[in-house]
């Protein structure tokens, strides 16, 4: 009764919890000393430029090409799949300069959720935390089963769901249990575990030759496919240029995985020059591979033809290239592990940072001591991934996953703006937030006119107030580069501001409408959820480690959560 009682009293004191807390942000150095040190030992720096590259192209390869290239292909963009591709990784080049210039500044493991809790408060970085969590493993879950369907392919058989097991009393769509899947993400985890280190070197023999297997669907592509093949039968874009958009929406759930090399910051020797190199290059190198692949598949088969499952395997079928088809199953399972091997690197660094701030039980967070890992997020969330591929289709999933990946990419542009010119420049923050918030306004106006197919004036119209707006706050709101130089030792910086982050803002927004309703109604449950799970413990949870034992001294809350003493003031920054 106590603890009830005691729990009761926390809920009853949440308004007040909520003002001190929702606001509340760390200092970079805080995040790199203090906060750190709550996960007991260090992670070790043993990375290098081109570890994060391999990382970054292994984790973005796996998911794209042999996942969501079919679909989109059949459904929405035909053969000028590839041009999706590439309006989809221009914003996820814009989206990644801003995570650049976050984690050579605050390298630190926590990635979109250090980067907004330091510059809107501790609520936004919770939120975008989550969201990427849900992200990971979510697309972890999906990614495991097309790991099953290719590695039939692999060992001859034509049937995708050939080694899953049907129980009739489930629901369609969570009735095909498959079990090679749970089996692939269990066996990571236990590698996972072991050392960060040896992960990223097995991870970098698979992304060698994942790439050489690459050289070989691209040249047999080429080689077995006619040109006829992109404009019949009805065009390159037989959906037009609404459905090449679309497609782009959908395909963004290729490039989750570059911010997985953000995520190892705190494990980069260099970060200064190592982060750039690998985040940039592994976006810049997946487009290029990403771009090649699509070309190849629908230069083999029409559009209208290709298998919605294990495309690249079906293809080489349809073209009597059976052991040609053995070898892509084989090749696509090995791309897909190694897919699967980073984001699972990544998450667990998530969720052990989010662990640090209390925002989660505080066990999360911890390193173990000899092997330098977050031993137990890695075994948490392996075993909700696990749960979540046993069950569910993999076409519920990626369209959800989009809309959380698209949303935390639109909060971290934002950041990128307000810390640069509020937070390093000393601007006033009205006049930031003010364009921030017209910024966001002209590109829903500019997405919504384009959505529901109104007046082509309309599209001119915001597309012009943007651009006005942008070009204005540049001329009349400065922004020295010499202090970001100054206040962080000459790192990296976006160049050009604020148009790169301006227009990764537009087109995160633009490509969020053109997702279907099913997709918000889903992310406004996961929203109401995650606000519910931080109003009633993630709040009261940090409230007691930041406030009342930081001003008080007190070694005793009053509420059944465990947390450590802390001797750091936090700062409360309201801008």
């Amino acid at each position: 009764m106590t603890m009830l009682s005691n729990y009761l009293y926390s809920l009853s004191q949440t308004p007040h919890r909520l003002r001190k807390r929702m606001l509340a942000t760390w200092t970079p150095d805080q995040e790199f000393n203090q906060v750190r040190q709550r996960s007991g030992a260090d992670m070790k720096r043993k990375l290098k430029w081109y570890d994060l590259i391999a990382l970054g192209v292994g984790g973005m390869l796996g998911v794209g090409v042999f996942v969501t290239t079919g679909p989109v292909a059949l459904h929405q963009s035909g053969p000028s799949v590839f041009i999706s591709y590439i309006i989809a990784g221009i914003s996820a080049l814009l989206s990644s300069l801003c995570y650049t210039e976050f984690a050579v500044q605050v390298p630190v493991a926590g990635g979109a959720f250090s980067y907004l809790r330091l510059t809107f408060g501790e609520f936004m970085g919770y939120f975008a935390g989550a969201n990427i969590l849900m992200e990971y493993v979510f697309s972890n879950a999906a990614v495991a089963r097309s790991f099953t369907e290719y590695l039939s392919f692999a060992f001859g058989e034509n049937n995708p769901n050939v080694w899953r097991v049907e129980v009739h009393g489930l629901p369609k769509d969570y009735n095909m249990l498959d079990f090679p899947a749970v089996a692939l993400i269990l066996l990571l985890t236990l590698c996972l575990c072991h050392s960060t280190k040896e992960s990223s070197i097995l991870n970098l023999i698979m992304t060698v030759f994942h790439v050489i297997f690459f050289g070989f669907i691209i040249v047999a592509g080429y080689y077995n496919g006619s040109s006829k093949n992109l404009v019949n039968p009805k065009g390159i874009a037989p959906y037009g240029v609404r459905g090449v958009l679309d497609g782009a929406a959908i395909v963004y759930f290729s490039y989750i995985g570059y911010d997985s090399a953000s995520t190892m910051a705190e494990e980069v020797k260099d970060p200064n020059k190592s982060l750039p190199i690998g985040i940039l290059g592994s976006v810049l190198i997946t487009t290029l591979l990403y771009c090649l692949m699509a070309l190849s598949l629908c230069m083999m088969v029409p559009y209208n033809k290709i298998s919605e499952k294990a495309s690249y395997s079906m293809a080489f079928i349809k073209i009597s290239w059976n052991w040609a088809s053995n070898i892509v199953g084989a090749g696509a399972s090995l791309g897909i592990v190694a897919s699967l091997l980073v984001a699972m690197l990544g998450q667990a660094r998530y969720l052990c940072v989010i662990g640090r701030a209390r925002l989660v039980p505080s066990w999360l967070a911890k390193v173990h001591p000899s092997t330098g890992t977050p031993l137990n997020a890695t075994v948490f969330l392996g075993f909700c991934t696990a749960t979540i591929a046993l069950f569910t289709e993999l076409d519920i999933i990626i369209e959800l996953i989009s809309i959380g990946t698209l949303m935390v990419f639109y909060m971290v542009a934002n950041a990128l703006i307000y810390r640069r010119y509020v937070i390093t420049n000393h601007t006033p923050p009205l006049h930031t937030l003010l364009f921030l918030f017209l910024l966001s306004l002209a590109s829903l106006c500019f997405s919504i006119v384009w959505k529901f197919k109104q007046q082509w004036w309309g599209l001119l119209l915001f597309g012009a107030i943007m651009i006005t707006i942008t070009t204005f706050f540049q001329h009349m709101v400065p922004c020295n580069n010499n202090l970001v130089q100054q206040q962080y030792a000459n790192c990296w910086y976006v160049p050009f501001m604020p148009w790169p982050p301006s227009m990764s803002i537009f087109l995160n927004v633009f490509l969020m409408t053109t997702l279907k309703t099913l997709s918000f109604q889903r992310f406004a449950l996961w929203a109401c959820f995650i606000t519910m799970f931080y109003v009633l413990y993630g709040v009261h949870s940090t409230y007691q480690a930041e406030e009342i034992e930081n001003l008080g001294g007190v070694n005793q809350v009053v509420m059944n959560l465990s947390v450590p003493n802390l001797q750091t003031k936090v700062e409360i920054q309201v801008h």
